[in-house]
């Protein structure tokens, strides 16, 4: 849906500041999610490397689950995202 109206993009800046390809994504076996993988998922569907639903099917996550994860660092940053202290975070 969203493929024919945005092109597809080679590479995002990943989280850490370096270039982020698919290749780079994490494992679509992922069943450990630390900071880092959730902020490099959230870092390429924002720029365009792949889309919301491409991640979530991929993934196995619920729309909502991306949406908080995309929540957490835009009002946490990469804090946000650690699930050790979610009380601190989130209310």
């Amino acid at each position: 849906m969203s493929d024919t109206m945005r092109p597809r993009v080679k590479y995002v800046i990943g989280p850490d500041g370096s270039p982020l390809t698919v290749s780079d994504l994490p494992p679509p076996t992922t069943r450990r999610w630390v900071i880092r993988r959730k902020a490099e998922v959230v870092a390429a569907v924002r720029g365009g490397l792949i889309s919301l639903d491409e991640a979530c099917s991929r993934y196995t996550l619920t729309v909502d689950e991306f949406l908080s994860w995309q929540m957490s660092i835009d009002q946490y940053g990469l804090a946000g995202l650690r699930t050790t202290r979610i009380q601190q975070y989130r209310q």
